[in-house]
């Protein structure tokens, strides 16, 4: 499975997306930062499965439709900042999917996450990531899940993979630094946590008009999750928020 997270800086680079879907061919794409009343229902060959709309600027995920389904979709507001308290930029921060993968008859999760900014603490961002984390659990118990997008967490990240590995998922940073707008912050921001799914690599794409570069996150099933995977019936695509 492909997937593509990128941050559209307040929707700048929208413009870009068709072109990065026709030249990496993404199962997956996650959104971050975009405009979600300009969002068409199809970017070459992905389907919307939903965006955000308590959001000044949202999220939104897109699937390939002749590879999975949308069984249920789950968008939550997390812990706020005092930035969030005054700019009131982001209400829901984490967009979940769950996707049936018609070939191989198994459901997986995949979402689209997007942390409080700079101006917030470490400890708040973490515990936005673990809200998030535990949330995905519910919206499919056991199933393997991918959680991609800017997480703003540009030093620490040992500690941050630490407490992700704490709550038993794997923390994926990608081959070169995501964000270059400002030099004292350059650094890794966009990356993935996973449970279930064995990550090959994750790339970092060439810069476009967004101050963050987009990643390329390859990634497959873990084997070992591969038996006893939930075969729940199909449910309609609704949004949830909490």
């Amino acid at each position: 499975m492909k997937v593509i997270s990128y941050n559209l800086r307040k929707h700048r680079a929208a413009t870009e997306l068709v072109g990065l879907a026709e030249r990496h061919a993404p199962d997956i794409l996650c959104l971050q930062e975009c405009d979600t009343k300009d969002l068409p229902d199809e970017i070459a060959g992905l389907r919307l499965a939903e965006a955000t709309q308590g959001n000044r600027l949202g999220l939104a995920l897109y699937y390939r439709e002749n590879q999975y389904r949308a069984n249920e979709v789950r968008a939550i507001a997390l812990k706020k900042s005092l930035h969030d308290r005054v700019l009131k930029p982001a209400h829901e921060r984490m967009l979940g999917v769950r996707l049936h993968d018609i070939d191989e008859n198994r459901e997986l999760i995949v979402a689209s996450f997007h942390a409080a900014p700079l101006t917030a603490l470490n400890s708040l961002r973490r515990h936005q990531i673990r809200a998030a984390l535990s949330e995905l659990q519910q919206l499919g118990p056991g199933l393997p899940a991918l959680m991609v997008g800017d997480y703003n967490y540009p030093v620490f990240k040992e500690h941050l993979g630490q407490k992700v590995r704490d709550q038993g998922y794997e923390l994926t940073l990608s081959d070169a630094r995501t964000y270059t707008r400002y030099k004292f912050f350059r650094g890794h921001y966009d990356f993935a946590t996973s449970v279930g799914f064995d990550i090959a690599r994750v790339t970092t794409l060439p810069q476009g008009r967004s101050d963050h570069l987009p990643i390329l996150i390859d990634a497959e099933l873990s084997p070992a999750r591969r038996v006893g995977l939930s075969r729940s019936p199909l449910h309609p695509v609704s949004a949830e928020s909490a």
